[in-house]
């Protein structure tokens, strides 16, 4: 004679996710945002390096860049921002002449700046929405002194 056990557990399933720091569930309103912007995510550090040397978005939509400095220098030391220049703006003359601009936290008055962030340090982040320009590429660079020569990147409009 044989006898056979059955054992049916009543109760809720529970699921237990693990998140490493990041949400990765989007609610639909994120997900048509990701639709109707570009999203940007750009890292610098305290070695004067962005981690991206080549930007795309597509031209008519919105861009939202953050900016965030994976470092800890503070930013009187090794700060850096997001500087997005027009078409045909020689490098060299706008980082010599954003250089002498700490007032304004290396930001010049100039009809070259199409967008930029604020000036940050190690451990800090910001973000930025502009309109993407026409459809070319643009460079982008960190005006901070003397970091514009390895700081810098193509953002290509499509």
């Amino acid at each position: 004679m044989s006898l056979l056990f059955v054992f049916v557990g009543c109760g809720e399933k529970k699921e237990e996710k693990k998140e490493e720091g990041f949400q990765v569930s989007r609610t639909k309103k994120e997900e048509k945002k990701e639709v109707d912007e570009n999203v940007i995510a750009l890292s610098s550090n305290d070695l004067m390096q962005f981690d991206k040397s080549e930007l795309k978005v597509t031209a008519g939509k919105k861009v939202t860049l953050t900016l965030r400095h994976t470092g800890k220098m503070d930013k009187m030391v090794m700060g850096h921002n997001f500087v997005l220049l027009a078409a045909g703006t020689d490098l060299a003359d706008f980082a010599a002449t954003a250089a002498v601009a700490r007032e304004t936290e290396y930001i010049p008055e100039s009809d070259a700046i199409l967008a930029y962030t604020k000036l940050i340090g190690g451990g800090e982040s910001t973000s930025i929405t502009f309109d993407a320009p026409a459809a070319g590429t643009y460079d982008y660079l960190c005006s901070f002194p003397g970091h514009y020569g390895v700081m810098q990147g193509k953002l290509i409009v499509e």
